[in-house]
């Protein structure tokens, strides 16, 4: 796919600007995490009236989780509803390329 002015606009912004680059991994991220939830809540053929059931919570909060509107997430509810939707969680943790970050303090041993 040739890249377009605005595509190159947009990559020169986050190369420019490391926290925004940040924000927009961030972000997308979260937003495939939302897109997962729907495609495997469509792929069971479920409502989200049906869902909520399953959960124990309302349709409303079904279409905020799938929305991204819910804040603070917790790996609980996530867990609950990938359960309910026969499938499973993993999360990782990988190191963000080029990003160098300082060794942790040691920490001392009280006594």
């Amino acid at each position: 796919m040739k890249k377009t002015a605005f595509m190159r606009w947009i990559d020169s912004q986050l190369q420019a600007d490391p926290d925004l680059a940040q924000a927009v991994e961030d972000l997308v991220a979260q937003m495939k995490l939302e897109q997962q939830i729907v495609a495997l809540r469509e792929k069971r053929g479920l409502t989200q009236r049906q869902l909520a059931k399953l959960l124990g919570t309302s349709q409303p909060y079904v279409a905020k989780l799938e929305s991204g509107r819910v804040r603070n997430l917790g790996v609980k509810t996530l867990v609950k509803c990938a359960r309910a939707l026969g499938a499973s969680v993993s999360i990782t943790m990988e190191p963000i390329r080029g990003k160098v970050t300082p060794s942790a303090p040691r920490l001392r041993k009280a006594g």
